[in-house]
């Protein structure tokens, strides 16, 4: 059993080894970027990535306060859905819209390794071989994608 203060720390030294990790890979477009905390430019559209104790996930979330406008984010990505699969190389799940306690909705598009722990280091080549190469793909995708969000917000 891990105490709340291990958990926090070993996920802190995760993510540290990560960003260590891909510092020195570039964006598609050839510029430095914080993968980690990667920004898509749009407000409410997010690229993340989790690593937990039973699995690792990389996904896209739209979480708009305008339930209309996070539809209409949700639709345009779902209209690029067959370059964003090109791109991947991989079918991700689509999954049904959530609503948080506060009534937003929640639109999420992933992919997840499971039996993986993120509190193992042992886990961590495994982990970081995931995460790596779907998020530099996302990027690609997005340099290409994102013209065709910023007109909708």
């Amino acid at each position: 059993m891990y105490t709340k203060q291990e958990v926090s720390r070993s996920k802190q030294e995760f993510w540290t080894a990560f960003g260590w990790y891909m510092k020195p890979v570039p964006s598609a477009e050839g510029i430095p970027v914080n993968w980690k905390n990667y920004k898509t430019g749009i407000p409410h559209l997010y690229f993340r990535m989790q690593a937990e104790r039973d699995f690792a996930a990389v996904s896209v979330v739209i979480q708009h306060p305008d339930p209309g406008i996070g539809e209409l984010l949700f639709e345009q990505l779902l209209a690029l859905k067959p370059l964003l699969e090109n791109e991947l190389q991989e079918t991700w799940a689509w999954l049904p819209v959530e609503c948080t306690a506060q009534g937003k909705a929640i639109y999420r598009v992933e992919r997840k390794l499971e039996e993986v722990n993120v509190l193992e280091k042992e886990s961590w080549p495994e982990i970081i071989s995931f995460l790596k190469p779907r998020i530099i793909a996302l990027d690609a995708f997005w340099s290409n994608a994102r013209y065709g969000f910023e007109g909708l917000i």
